[in-house]
């Protein structure tokens, strides 16, 4: 529970503070992302940083109970996937996500939302 806690209380103020940046800069957000897609190093580097703390969350904490602990875990398996996806398929990843970001600024605003819901969960959890 002590590594629950620790993690809870890192990552939700990260989390609220991105969710936060969505919602109030969503167009620099925007072409920040679009910059990235178009940077292969930057992808490649975006994925590994991804990957490495996905493992270092997922090696850590990989708890898997039917309680709020288990965000984590997922956030963590969730890092995971995505980071081993840019570093073994770039292009397929960066068309994929070239294409929502085309969808418009609600794909953001969702985004927002959901970081940001995680990140008050999160927080609640680890410093009450």
């Amino acid at each position: 529970m002590e590594t629950s806690l620790f993690l809870a209380r890192l990552i939700g103020p990260i989390f609220i503070i991105i969710g936060i940046g969505l919602f109030l800069n969503r167009d620099m957000y925007r072409t920040a992302a679009e910059e990235v897609f178009k940077s292969r190093a930057l992808f490649y580097v975006f994925g590994a940083l991804a990957l490495a703390g996905g493992l270092a969350i997922v090696l850590n904490h990989n708890v898997w109970v039917w309680d709020w602990p288990v965000i984590i875990t997922v956030i963590g398996w969730l890092m995971i996937v995505r980071g081993t996806f840019h570093i073994l398929f770039p292009q397929q990843i960066g068309d994929l996500a070239a294409r929502m970001l085309a969808r418009g600024p609600q794909l953001l605003l969702v985004s927002g939302a959901v970081v940001f819901v995680l990140g008050a969960i999160l927080s609640w959890k680890g410093f009450t």
